[in-house]
């Protein structure tokens, strides 16, 4: 009984320290709403830029609330016309990203895990040798010398991907939730039925490392959707350009969108006459922005989870 009464008032206790006041969680819902708004209203502010009629924002200015007088739809109707251009470049972006991510999870999952095992040798030296690059880099120079020169990746989708695919602090992500999360028991049992490390790493480990897995693949995703840097460096090829590195061309150069016309306009200058310049970057923004954006919901559980790899367990 005495046992019962001293868990009583032990859960009590627990429950009146975490007990928030009304006041203070007003005030946390009110700060959490407040930089959710902050994050939320630049894609609406976009969105209203893009259905803006051009010659009202060259007149006025870019409007937050669009009315029938300033409402057009010209900027989705001309990206409609250049649709071989913007679908191919989103093509580019989705298959860089698919492909990055999977190889990045996947090279970046094997090195975390090896780097886990305590056991491994040369795990110090790995460790060490992976930290580094996470403080000191190499530089641009270098990089560029050795796709370019080295690798010869300059103007490949590969060089899109590659470069993006591991870094260390990917790969400190995963050794941490593998060296604190999963029972060394468990591997050892699977070693002594038989079972190889590549085994163990694919049918054991991998099945139980959801949160870290998609921690990283969100991360990687992300890198890879925004990620025009690449291609402004290495790829001259139009046709290699992703959806991305196109509205990069567009915010410092209209004239890319003229060299592949599907409209019906006579010349380039028409071409650039009836372009609905302002609208047309807000849209291209809109529709970089939005499927990113998306995915995000259906990894926040992982996501949070993985996050908080090495918390204090109680």
């Amino acid at each position: 009984m005495s046992k019962n009464k001293a868990k009583a008032v032990s859960g009590d206790t627990l429950s009146r320290l975490n007990r928030i006041h009304p006041v203070t969680n007003f005030l946390f819902n009110l700060m959490f709403l407040i930089v959710a708004l902050a994050c939320f209203l630049p894609i609406i502010f976009i969105f209203m830029i893009s259905i803006t009629d051009n010659n009202v924002i060259r007149q006025d200015g870019y409007q937050i609330l669009v009315t029938a007088r300033t409402f057009s739809g010209d900027a989705y109707k001309y990206l409609w016309g250049q649709r071989n251009t913007i679908l191919h470049a989103l093509w580019v972006s989705v298959y860089v990203t698919a492909i990055g991510t999977v190889l990045g999870v996947l090279l970046t999952s094997l090195m975390g895990y090896v780097l886990s095992r305590t056991e491994h040798k040369l795990n110090n030296f790995l460790t060490i040798l992976v930290f580094i690059p996470m403080v000191f880099g190499g530089g641009m120079a270098a990089s560029y010398v050795v796709n370019s020169q080295v690798l010869h990746l300059s103007d490949t989708m590969w060089i899109l991907i590659l470069p993006l695919a591991v870094s260390s602090f990917n790969v400190t992500i995963a050794r941490t939730f593998f060296r604190t999360t999963i029972p060394d028991g468990i591997i050892e049992s699977a070693k002594i039925d038989g079972a190889s490390q590549w085994t163990v790493f694919f049918r054991i480990i991998l099945p139980i490392s959801k949160p870290v897995l998609a921690t990283i693949g969100l991360f990687l995703a992300f890198g890879y959707w925004n990620d025009w840097f690449q291609a402004k460096l290495y790829i001259s090829n139009d046709s290699l350009y992703s959806l991305q590195a196109m509205l990069d061309q567009m915010q410092n150069n209209l004239e890319y969108l003229t060299k592949n016309p599907t409209a019906l306009l006579a010349t380039v200058t028409d071409l650039k006459r009836n372009m609905p310049q302002e609208s047309v970057r807000m849209a291209i923004a809109f529709v970089v922005a939005v499927p990113i954006a998306c995915v995000y919901p259906f990894f926040q559980k992982y996501f949070i989870s993985g996050l908080t790899v090495g918390a204090v367990k109680g």
